[in-house]
């Protein structure tokens, strides 16, 4: 019987990897990217089959949750958005090879009216017949729209297909909500990336809405940084709640961390240091330390404003 429940298994691999591998590519209408359109969704929304209204591609559903929409838009003419990396350039989108667009994020809130709100988050990425994402340095293009309901219908507000790209892989970090004035929502996404089995920098990005569009205004660097032995930090963030500013109001970002001198010796790659720290990892074997900076909206952006505050500990 073996060799019977052998070939079983053969076959039934093969069908699966054909399943997957049999990705179609839709052409689609340039008013999809119209981010006037109206959309109109009966409660309770999908974000699945939204995505699939906004973008009308073929829908394929792989194994590890990797679902997605493949489509290519022959008519539109390619815009380029910024891609955060700064390595391979500005992306062009549409892309002329296709689109992979994938649901990002689902995401409830409510106003202090009562108000209920959902946006939706996508990622955008070059068309793979495998339904990969590559580009160590290509980032995921973030797309977003927003929906209010009322009664028993999500009503589109606002639709951006494309803001900017963030992150690696072609894969965007999740965006998350966070409330920076009075009913004013934002988001933040951490953007990391770095050289093969070097170390890992991650940036705190804000992405809000300004001059009627979404777009990033803030970039603060040093928030994060992984696969190093020896040393790492990690940040967070608060908004101040000044009743003074009743929209951008400031954020204080703390950053806190740990070296060691002895392990930096054993380790093929080095690290820029935050230039806060830079001078005391000249003169010591190992310390902890707490950078914190508070930036406040000035003209278009959010800009650092005062010295930062920095404090060690366990000093040697």
């Amino acid at each position: 019987m073996r060799p019977i429940i052998l070939s079983f298994v053969l076959l039934t691999s093969f069908f699966c990897f054909a399943q997957e591998a049999d990705i179609k590519l839709k052409n689609v209408s340039d008013t999809i990217l119209n981010p006037k359109r109206i959309l109109k969704i009966a409660d309770p929304l999908d974000g699945v089959k939204t995505m699939q209204k906004l973008f009308p591609g073929s829908l394929n559903r792989f194994s590890d949750k990797n679902t997605f929409i493949s489509w290519k838009c022959q008519s539109c003419k390619p815009s380029t958005f910024l891609d955060v990396n700064g390595v391979e350039g500005d992306q062009l989108f549409p892309y002329t090879d296709g689109v992979a667009t994938r649901l990002l994020a689902n995401i409830d809130y409510s106003d202090s009216k009562g108000n209920q709100f959902k946006i939706l988050a996508f990622n955008h990425s070059v068309h793979d017949e495998d339904g990969l994402q590559t580009g160590r340095f290509s980032g995921g293009l973030l797309g977003l729209a927003k929906f209010a309901k009322n009664g028993n219908v999500w009503e589109m507000r606002s639709f951006q297909p494309a803001v900017a790209a963030f992150g690696a892989f072609a894969q965007s970090p999740t965006p998350k909500l966070v409330e920076i004035g009075e009913d004013q929502f934002a988001f933040t996404l951490i953007h990391a990336n770095g050289g093969a089995g070097g170390a890992y920098e991650g940036y705190l990005y804000l992405v809000a809405g300004f001059d009627g569009k979404y777009q990033p205004i803030l970039e603060a660097n040093n928030y994060q940084l992984t696969n190093s032995s020896f040393i790492s930090w990690s940040g967070s963030y608060t908004v101040v709640n000044d009743s003074a500013k009743k929209h951008f109001r400031d954020i204080i970002i703390k950053t806190k961390g740990s070296y060691n001198k002895a392990a930096r010796a054993k380790d093929d790659f080095d690290v820029e240091f935050p230039e806060e720290i830079a001078e005391m990892g000249k003169t010591k074997k190992s310390f902890n330390f707490e950078i914190e900076r508070r930036f406040s909206f000035k003209g278009k952006s959010y800009k650092l404003i005062d010295k930062p505050v920095v404090k060690f500990s366990n000093v040697k």
